[in-house]
């Protein structure tokens, strides 16, 4: 999917005011959260163009002693790589980036040099200007935001990588997901990261907010989506151990056709809606496919 540094501000469908979309076409959406404090930017999406529509959007409200704050849910391409707006040396916008110590690390120490360095090589005009740039306020575990009429409660939602956090609104019961939810799910990169995402889902459903937005969803899938996400994770993990069972001995060769061999359909463990029905052909196949594979994996090696 080729990229786009156009930024569109979607019209509020009815969660609170407060709060402002960021679209980066088909890719991800980021948010701004206005507080009596602090303008707050969730994210800076793929370079320092789509950064700057941002605190364009952002502007209006910087007005009444207001600061600018800005906050990485996690250090992947399209969430962190317009930091270098807000925390290099001579920052166009100065302003303390917050992120978890892990974020900070997958910057700081190269995790994402070779990615940023094929994507120079494949849009130039889109990446050649992105520098890998760390938050420069890290933290470990939960950190609270006081915004006067609005606090935040930034917490760690690992699984989809390990440096994620989400952020939860307790006054407008508005959360924040990120990535550790997603349509039609997210996805662990690492073994020992699903357990840690399914974990993060509960923790994330347990909250009961009344408004969730996520980076990768329509905003109409609303709080159902973090329980469609753990029911979906349950029916793989059914299907996986039924098969196993079965199978006790099974050889799972490189390219094997798990979605026949484990009878395990998407369109058998996710919901018969068109939210779920209308995602891309890729999801419902090759996604599908690697998730079971992942969950396989996970179930051979606890």
């Amino acid at each position: 999917m080729p990229h786009t540094e156009e930024v569109q501000l979607p019209p509020n469908q009815g969660w609170d005011e407060r709060i402002l979309i960021c679209r980066n076409g088909e890719l991800v959406q980021t948010f701004i959260v206005v507080t009596q404090r602090f303008v707050v930017l969730v994210d800076t999406l793929i370079n320092p163009a789509t950064a700057h529509q941002m605190v364009e959007y952002a502007r209006p409200w910087l007005d009444g002693g207001r600061s600018l704050l800005v906050i990485n849910t996690h250090a992947d391409y399209d969430h962190a790589w317009g930091n270098q707006l807000f925390a290099e040396p001579n920052a166009h916008f100065p302003a303390p980036v917050i992120g978890s110590r892990r974020c900070a690390e997958r910057l700081l120490e190269g995790d994402e040099a070779p990615f940023l360095a094929e994507m120079q090589a494949a849009e130039p005009e889109i990446f050649g200007e992105v520098r890998l740039t760390p938050p420069t306020v890290h933290f470990e575990g939960q950190m609270t935001i006081d915004g006067g009429d609005l606090t935040l409660h930034l917490l760690p939602t690992p699984g989809h990588t390990d440096d994620h956090i989400s952020i939860y609104i307790p006054e407008i019961s508005t959360l924040l997901a990120g990535d550790a939810a997603e349509l039609p799910y997210p996805a662990a990169r690492a073994i020992d990261g699903l357990p840690q995402m399914r974990a993060s889902l509960q923790t994330l459903a347990a909250l009961d907010a009344k408004t969730v937005l996520y980076c990768h969803a329509p905003v109409e899938a609303g709080p159902q989506l973090l329980h469609d996400n753990i029911v979906y994770f349950d029916a793989l993990e059914r299907a996986c151990r039924a098969f196993l069972r079965a199978n006790p001995s099974a050889a799972l060769a490189e390219g094997a056709d798990l979605i026949t061999l484990t009878g395990c359909r998407y369109e058998d463990v996710t919901p018969p809606t068109d939210l779920w029905r209308n995602v891309d052909l890729h999801y419902r196949t090759v996604a599908h496919a690697a998730q079971l594979q992942m969950m396989l994996k996970w179930l051979a090696w606890r």
